[in-house]
């Protein structure tokens, strides 16, 4: 029974990352550019809907550039298969601090980032991988896009994490996507000083 659900986990993995295939090249023709840090890919494109206030006064308005957030999903399952879901999501954790370094030295020598004036995502796990980093949460405004996104990233947990399935069933109702947001002024505040040091 344990073989068989392995197989089928598995083939939803592949299954998943086919997709995110697919996915990958939908975003490159809807985005000015994709570039990869670390364990992040980083979606350079406009906002879109109302404008969001970041908490140190800057403001981003429908039009603006942006940095869209996505983790390497690939990355991730990888390591989980190699280390083990917890050490994993530990090794995530670091890494994600790493491309946040990086990402705050290419804002300041990139051309094509030159006019990005805030990272932006969207995740479930703020309450885990993402302590720490600087980023401000903001709640979904759209109804519908809160419901579509809350049940996309749940399957996509059930799907990659090796117990997943019982994480979301357990946890369903901390399970609530949030914008994650960073001016560009507060990544480089942080991030430069922590170059420095």
């Amino acid at each position: 029974m344990n073989m068989l659900a392995s197989i089928s986990k598995a083939s939803a993995q592949s299954v998943w990352m086919a997709w995110e295939t697919v996915f990958d090249q939908i975003t490159k023709l809807r985005s000015a550019s994709v570039k990869k840090y670390g364990i992040c890919k980083l979606v350079v494109r406009r906002h879109h809907g109302k404008g969001l206030e970041c908490h140190d006064g800057h403001w981003i308005h429908a039009g603006d550039w942006v940095g869209e957030l996505h983790l390497d999903n690939r990355q991730v399952l990888q390591l989980s298969r190699e280390v083990g879901a917890d050490r994993a999501a530990l090794l995530t954790a670091r890494m994600l601090r790493r491309s946040m370094k990086q990402i705050s030295a290419a804002m300041e020598t990139e051309p094509e980032l030159a006019h990005v004036k805030a990272l932006t995502g969207i995740t479930l796990l703020h309450r885990g991988i993402i302590h720490g980093l600087g980023f401000e949460q903001h709640p979904l405004e759209s109804k519908g896009f809160r419901i579509f996104t809350t049940y996309y990233l749940r399957l996509l947990l059930r799907v990659l994490h090796p117990v997943g399935r019982e994480r979301t069933k357990q946890n369903a109702p901390k399970l609530v996507p949030k914008m994650l947001l960073m001016s560009r002024e507060n990544l480089l505040a942080r991030y430069s000083k922590d170059e420095a040091a």
